[in-house]
């Protein structure tokens, strides 16, 4: 199936392992320019020559998303590289204590200036312009536990905040044919990620939650969540607007 992708400028946020990653890979293989960023530039330049290897046009920024300045090098090295962007994923997240007493208001901060304001304020650079270019595509990057109870106080605020930012997003930009969804992954297991860290501190812990809560009996994939993204990405997907999309093996149990 040709999703239609081809020459088309992807820029995704926390774009250097796990998730962000695999979205990078998955959109390039459809033709796509990428421009990622990420803090930690040694496994950013890795992720890059991986891009490029596959012959990707790829543009790499080192760029902390939790502040304004970050935010703005990211937008301006991407619009200088490929002079638009059709596709913006805002992949960057997470934060808090694991309860809401231990949350301090600097972890509170955190959960937000990590997850909720780089979508506000990268969304909003980019807007004006997917506008004048006749349309693209938003998506967030959520969680399952942003559409029902599960992990930390801070993470689900900011990820539920995350949900409802995409669906009013969508109704105010589906006339510009700007199309924004986000998609809510369940726990997805990478080298150097959290369940990563978990399964190798607490293996037969992590063994009875997999008996538990997942039903295909494993944790997911990143490149499973990032095939959602491409075809969300494409033209394919057109309908699909103000939607949330579980990426989860039935892990949730949310009835919406």
């Amino acid at each position: 199936m040709d999703l239609g992708l081809k020459g088309k400028v992807a820029a995704i946020t926390g774009g250097s392992r796990g998730i962000g990653r695999s979205i990078a890979h998955g959109l390039a293989d459809e033709g796509c320019r990428v421009a990622i960023c990420a803090r930690g530039r040694e496994q950013l330049e890795s992720t890059a020559a991986e891009l490029r290897e596959k012959g990707a046009e790829v543009v790499a920024v080192p760029a902390d998303v939790t502040t304004k300045a970050g935010i703005q090098s990211f937008a301006d090295a991407a619009l200088a590289a490929f002079g638009r962007i059709d596709v913006l994923v805002n992949n960057a997240g997470g934060g808090g204590a694991p309860t809401f007493l231990e949350t301090t208001d600097q972890q509170w901060e955190a959960a937000f200036d990590l997850t909720l304001w780089p979508a506000v304020r990268l969304s909003r650079i980019l807007v004006p312009g997917m506008r004048d270019q006749g349309g693209g595509v938003i998506l967030m990057i959520s969680s399952i536990y942003g559409r029902e109870w599960g992990g930390r106080p801070a993470y689900m605020t900011v990820k539920a905040a995350e949900n409802s930012l995409a669906k009013a997003m969508a109704h105010e930009l589906a006339p510009h044919n700007i199309r924004v969804n986000s998609i809510a992954p369940g726990s997805i297991l990478f080298p150097g990620g959290s369940w990563d860290r978990r399964c190798q501190e607490d293996p037969e812990g992590m063994a009875r939650f997999v008996q538990a809560d997942m039903p295909l009996g494993r944790f997911g994939r990143p490149e499973e969540v990032a095939n959602v993204v491409v075809f969300l990405a494409s033209e394919r997907a057109s309908l699909v607007v103000g939607a949330c999309v579980n990426v989860d093996g039935c892990q949730s149990r949310s009835l919406i």
